[in-house]
């Protein structure tokens, strides 16, 4: 495995990713030679580390995603499932693949973003998601590498970022780029567990690295700091309890019972990742493309109750938020909303009231329970008797029961 943090990197000048059988050089390199000029050339191009193994089977992998599965930890996730045997193996998807190069890219905050928990009149965004989809700058990065890992082995290769049944942290693993943690996700010894992955598999034999050797030890670190108890068990995810599975995949409305412990997260969560210890290695990321846009850390919930549609894609292009929809984010920031204890934030939410989405208004109803006295809301709710979708029936029926009465905020 290549850090890029030892004084031993090397770089080289970029190439084209595309090889032609008439532009290969004369020189074809093969074996330890062809994996060094192939993990510089990683390295040039931006990446952090990088790790090779085989593209064989994954049998302890397999067994373990099954009984995932088995277990319905994959929530809505049915996507999960249905690729599950491609999964197993990187062979599976491509037969002829003999190698996989894994390369990590960091992407570590400027700041602990567990510190924002705090500020409850905004809204956290997950730091990956805080700039520019990861995908794209990901995915151009690997084509220049695999074009020249093609150009200079005469081989054939497929770039993966995250968009194939392709298990990418057992792989990286594997690979030596790092272990995975209790909480599923990639542990570096020298990068904390703020890596971005993406996958090469090529028809090339690579010679392979070392598979990363676990190393959290006692430390329950992660598992205990959950607000919602998403952990079953040391390295098990039940992904229907995880903020991230339900601020982003989950498409109805958040159960009641994870609400109040979402606090103003609203998309996703750092919280597991946050606290690792080895994060002490960390260290912020350097790319510039990677940079957390201004208008996305902590913004003002007030600000994004007003979002309709057109604002909503303008304001999040080019992110991974944007992916998840505007009823889906307004239905996040609602809940964060009605945990803030800030009455000031029951106009904007009121107004949500006669939103088309019933989405959108069940959180409404929701929010406005948390912040408003029993005549208030029960005024509102006359104002709004024609509504006539089940889920924001329910909802006011809920908000009705127990209706939170806080004291207006002080004048300054």
């Amino acid at each position: 495995m290549h850090d890029a943090s030892r004084p031993d990197a090397r770089q080289q000048a970029p190439a084209s990713h595309k090889a032609a059988a008439g532009n290969r050089p004369a020189a074809v390199l093969s074996g330890a030679a062809l994996r060094e000029a192939v993990v510089a050339r990683a390295l040039a191009e931006g990446f952090d580390v990088a790790g090779v193994a085989p593209a064989a089977a994954l049998p302890e992998t397999g067994a373990r995603l099954m009984a995932w599965l088995d277990a319905g930890y994959h929530g809505d996730m049915d996507w999960m499932r249905a690729g599950a045997e491609r999964r197993i193996s990187p062979q599976a998807m491509w037969p002829e693949a003999h190698s996989a190069l894994v390369l990590g890219l960091n992407y570590g905050p400027e700041h602990n973003p567990l510190d924002g928990l705090a500020d409850r009149d905004r809204g956290l965004i997950s730091v990956y998601a805080q700039g520019r989809d990861y995908h794209e700058i990901i995915k151009g990065r690997l084509k220049q590498v695999a074009g020249f890992l093609a150009s200079r082995a005469g081989a054939d290769v497929k770039v993966f970022v995250d968009t194939a049944p392709l298990m990418e942290k057992p792989l990286a693993a594997l690979a030596g780029v790092g272990w995975q943690g209790k909480h599923s996700v990639l542990v570096s010894r020298s990068l904390g567990n703020w890596l971005f992955l993406g996958v090469i598999l090529t028809t090339a034999e690579l010679p392979p690295d070392p598979p990363g050797r676990p190393n959290c030890g006692s430390c329950r670190a992660c598992l205990d700091v959950c607000p919602t108890d998403a952990f079953p068990a040391p390295y098990q995810l039940d992904s229907r309890r995880c903020i991230s599975y339900l601020t982003i995949e989950h498409a109805g409305p958040v159960p009641h019972a994870f609400r109040k412990a979402i606090g103003n997260r609203i998309f996703g969560c750092d919280d597991c990742l946050a606290v690792c210890p080895w994060n002490k290695f960390a260290r912020a990321s350097r790319d510039a493309k990677l940079a957390a846009r201004q208008e996305n850390d902590r913004p003002a919930l007030a600000e994004l109750l007003a979002l309709d549609d057109a604002t909503f894609r303008s304001r999040f292009a080019g992110t991974p938020v944007k992916r998840t929809g505007r009823d889906r984010f307004l239905r996040n920031v609602l809940i964060a909303t009605g945990n803030s204890g800030d009455a000031r934030l029951a106009e904007p939410a009121a107004r949500l009231l006669d939103d088309p989405s019933a989405l959108v208004r069940g959180a409404a109803v929701w929010a406005l329970g948390q912040l408003l006295d029993a005549g208030s809301l029960g005024k509102l709710r006359r104002q709004h008797a024609a509504e006539t979708e089940q889920d924001v029936l329910a909802e006011w029926e809920a908000a009705a029961d127990l209706p939170a009465r806080i004291s207006e905020p002080e004048q300054a």
